[in-house]
């Protein structure tokens, strides 16, 4: 028999006796993984906090990203600031409108506070941290556009506004001539510093040619704001939000302006409609700035400036425009 299986290799087949000794020298660990059910997909590092490669995954706000997969699932990649960033502006719209009613200084030092929090919190937004040159470039615009607005005459208003914000303009094209990356980077560095600068300025519209009508327009605006922000962070549908803070929105302004006779005895609207009409459009104002601030992925310092300021900073223009043409 051994004679002829020499002879004849193919009687018996060659891979068998080959495959039974692996299956026997087969370590002990090997067969009990095979009847252990498979692992679940690894987790990236940063969604675990683990953190090789977490810096790679991490959100431009700096917390650790998790999987966008979930997020995208239930309809929409953009996540709102939520309670907590709204309760913040609601604390900051409130001071913005009680110290109004107090007078230039001490509105200018809340408009100051919400400077420094609208120029931080756009440049992470943008994803460029850290920026410090930036940010301190952009809010000392703001407070130059403070201090303009403080020492000069009634009515000139627009065109302090406007030269300041042309001549600090300048000043960040100068400087970001000196930046030796690539046009590309270069480019978005000095957009983003321009719209950074430019939001500074434009919060300062609270402080434009304060009266005493304009002051309580100032006020019912942020109260308005106040409420926007609180309301759209409430667990509502997501069509059903937005119209919820809007009417919540106006009916806070009602509220403000029958506490602060909107306009005075020689107002061209009755101090309700009036309330109504501002706590619409600066509720409105809020809303876009709680959408710009919303971002893909869950970024807790980008919600607690950016979304905490964005809503206040926007409604600046909107209240000065407002007081002028109505009160």
């Amino acid at each position: 028999m051994s004679e002829h299986s020499r002879t004849r290799p193919g009687a018996q087949p060659q891979p068998q006796p080959q495959q039974q000794p692996q299956h026997q020298q087969q370590p002990q660990h090997q067969q009990h993984s095979r009847s252990r059910p498979l692992p679940a997909p690894a987790v990236p590092p940063a969604a675990t906090g683990g953190t090789p490669g977490a810096a790679r995954a991490q959100g431009a706000g700096g917390a650790a990203r998790p999987d966008a997969a979930p997020t995208r699932a239930k309809g929409s990649p953009l996540i709102a600031p939520g309670l907590l960033p709204a309760t913040v502006t609601g604390a900051l719209a409130l001071l913005v409108a009680g110290t109004a009613q107090v007078g230039g200084a001490a509105l200018a030092v809340a408009v100051a506070l919400l400077q420094a929090v609208t120029a931080a919190g756009w440049f992470r937004l943008n994803g460029m941290w850290p920026a410090r040159q930036g940010i301190a470039l952009a809010f000392l615009a703001g407070v130059a556009t403070d201090v303009s607005l403080l020492l000069a005459d009634e009515g000139r208003a627009p065109a302090v506004i406007i030269g300041t914000l042309g001549a600090w303009c300048v000043l960040t094209l100068t400087l970001h001539l000196r930046n030796g990356s690539g046009p590309d980077e270069r480019l978005y560095a000095l957009t983003a510093a321009f719209t950074a600068t430019a939001l500074t300025v434009v919060a300062a519209g609270f402080l434009a040619s304060l009266d005493a009508a304009t002051a309580d327009a100032v006020t019912v605006g942020a109260v308005a704001v106040a409420v926007a922000a609180l309301a759209r962070a409430l667990p509502l549908p997501p069509f059903v939000s937005p119209a919820v803070a809007l009417l919540a929105a106006a009916g806070a302004g009602v509220a403000a302006g029958q506490l602060t006779v909107l306009g005075g005895a020689g107002a061209a609207t009755a101090p309700a409609a009036a309330g109504s009409v501002l706590g619409l459009i600066t509720g409105g104002c809020a809303l876009l700035g709680l959408r710009v601030a919303s971002y893909d992925y869950p970024s807790r310092f980008v919600h607690m400036t950016a979304g905490v300021a964005l809503p206040l900073t926007l409604a600046a223009p909107a209240v000065y425009l407002f007081g002028r043409a109505f009160v």
